[in-house]
């Protein structure tokens, strides 16, 4: 058995389509295995249901279960895109609201799962973590107002 680790989704009953979404928005992802329920269970779930579903998503290896409404997502753990461009800020926003996501400040959102995501512009980055305290706290007034990070306006925050 390989040394590895696996990101575990647990979802209300829509394990195969959030990893659907999830394959065909983010780059080098695939979908994996879908495990079907055998038998009609006493849970309400019937011959042939999805139980859980497996992909590959950016090179890492998900499992997403079809457990039930119990556990719900929270903001306690989130998946951060990281963005070169508007373009690509667009695009991972727009997609992942699709169907009912819910945007939220800084760059938060949770998609139609309710699985939260950062769609996260490599200049926020590379502001907050240089040395110019000044360009930080610029640029930190500046995507505390923004639900989706606008990479212009960043840019122009840092550069004072």
């Amino acid at each position: 058995m390989k040394n590895t680790l696996t990101t575990c989704l647990w979802l209300n009953a829509e394990a195969e389509e959030a990893l659907q979404l999830y394959t065909s928005l983010l780059p080098n992802s695939r979908m994996g295995a879908i495990q079907r329920h055998a038998a009609d269970s006493s849970f309400g779930t019937k011959k042939g249901d999805v139980m859980a579903a497996s992909a590959t998503i950016m090179g890492q290896d998900f499992m997403a279960i079809n457990g039930g409404p119990m556990f719900p997502q929270t903001e306690a753990v989130s998946f951060q895109i990281h963005c070169d461009t508007q373009e690509e800020v667009d695009h991972y926003w727009d997609n992942l609201l699709v169907g009912g996501g819910k945007p939220s400040q800084c760059g938060w959102l949770k998609d139609r799962f309710g699985v939260s995501w950062q769609v996260i512009p490599t200049i926020l980055e590379q502001v907050m973590g240089g040395g110019d305290n000044a360009a930080r706290e610029r640029v930190t007034a500046a995507f505390m107002s923004m639900q989706k990070l606008d990479v212009a306006a960043l840019r122009a925050a840092a550069a004072g």
